[in-house]
């Protein structure tokens, strides 16, 4: 019999090389590439809310050309920020107890109020109030489904007076002040999950949520950079540089911001040297060497700051085509350095716990709901929905400087 439970053992029990605690027998991390998309598409909302922000409450006029590509994108990706989380759960349909039994403790319950918070009270609502006086002449012109869909979306307001669309832009103003802090605290609350985590060096620290924040403002500021430019591509129109120029130019004081912490964070590590911080010296040599100082120090830092600060000296002297593929490439390595980031942060931080005993390895499956065939999938699927909306609420009413009939230009 006891021959028996020892074979059940050495089969339940995976390999380990050293020493390790309970919660850290399992073949693989708990949190897979599904909860790196979580705070990665959370991020990309906040960052193209606080780009559309800056045309409505900062009133900067040069970002007009993408307030309302802002304000969609921002739509598109926040439908799909909690699908991670429920492909996830083991019994997804039994989300909605979250709503009705609240745990107030758990910060992912709280997730739920905040996301609809953020949902129906903000961001839904300012593209009501933006949208309400164009929906009502386009449910007046156009015909069959898209017109019954214009038709629908009025709710019966019909009211295109001087009076109505002046309250429309109040209101839309108010929600757009209200949306600022939301959007801090839809993506502050998520590094705060990781901040509180005492119990593992990477994550226990005060800086993660202030982290995590300035890399989604600059994340979502570079997607909307790529969005703009593709579409103007697309649209075989011709980007307004003057609106491009200072995209590039909050990105670049947003990257700065950004780095400077993440640096300052890496700088106090060194400096304390705690018990952790020979482990996190071999995990940025091994197991997270082209991840954290390829993809996020390297690509996705270094090289835009270098660009984009180079054409902050020198604009006048760049043409506009050399101009616009630093754009493109910039905004490009900074999507892809913000993911490489959030993969170090919730794959690197499981790879090793507080008992600094034994390093686990995560391999990614193909299939199945942690495989990246389904990150995938969640991850083009909001790109599907803004698609959609773009046809829907953006068709031809772009603010370019070119007419309709210019050449297409490349985005790169």
């Amino acid at each position: 019999m006891s021959g028996e439970i020892t074979n059940i053992v050495v089969e339940v029990m995976p390999h380990f090389e050293g020493y390790v605690y309970p919660n850290e027998a399992t073949h693989q991390p708990l949190w897979s590439v599904l909860i790196v998309l979580y705070p990665y598409i959370t991020g990309l909302v906040a960052g193209a809310f606080i780009m559309a922000s800056l045309v409505r409450v900062f009133n900067v006029k040069a970002l007009e050309p993408v307030y309302r590509l802002s304000l969609l994108t921002a739509f598109a990706f926040l439908l799909c920020a909690p699908l991670p989380l429920l492909f996830h759960l083991g019994q997804p349909f039994r989300s909605y107890q979250v709503m009705i039994t609240p745990h107030l403790t758990s910060p992912m319950a709280i997730f739920g109020f905040v996301y609809a918070w953020y949902l129906m009270a903000v961001l839904l609502l300012e593209l009501w109030f933006d949208y309400r006086r164009d929906l009502v002449e386009w449910s007046k012109t156009t015909g069959g489904f898209k017109g019954l869909l214009y038709r629908i979306f009025t709710v019966g307001v019909t009211d295109t007076s001087e009076a109505s669309v002046k309250l429309d832009h109040k209101i839309g103003h108010i929600l757009s002040i209200v949306g600022i802090p939301s959007a801090f605290l839809l993506h502050g609350y998520v590094g705060f999950i990781f901040g509180s985590v005492k119990a593992n060096p990477w994550w226990g620290n005060v800086l993660m949520p202030i982290i995590f924040i300035m890399s989604a403002m600059v994340s979502g500021i570079a997607l909307c950079v790529l969005n703009y430019m593709i579409l103007t591509w697309i649209r075989r129109r011709t980007v307004d540089m003057r609106c491009l120029d200072v995209m590039g130019m909050f990105l670049f004081y947003a990257l700065v911001v950004d780095a400077a912490i993440e640096g300052l964070d890496w700088i106090h590590r060194v400096y304390s040297a705690e018990e952790g911080f020979q482990v996190m010296q071999y995990m940025a040599r091994e197991k997270l060497f082209y991840t954290l100082n390829v993809g996020q120090a390297l690509l996705g830092t270094l090289v835009p700051l270098l660009m984009l600060g180079g054409l902050q000296l020198f604009r006048h002297r760049v043409s506009d085509l050399a101009r616009r593929r630093m754009y493109f490439m910039s905004a490009l390595l900074i999507v892809i350095g913000v993911l490489a980031m959030r993969w170090n942060v919730v794959i690197g931080g499981q790879l090793f716990s507080k008992s600094l005993r034994g390093v686990m390895s995560y391999k990614m499956e193909f299939a199945g709901m942690e495989g990246w065939f389904m990150a995938a999938i969640i991850f083009v699927l909001p790109f599907v929905i803004l698609t959609v909306l773009v046809k829907l609420f953006l068709s031809e009413k772009l603010p370019t400087t070119a007419a309709p009939s210019q050449p297409a230009e490349s985005p790169a």
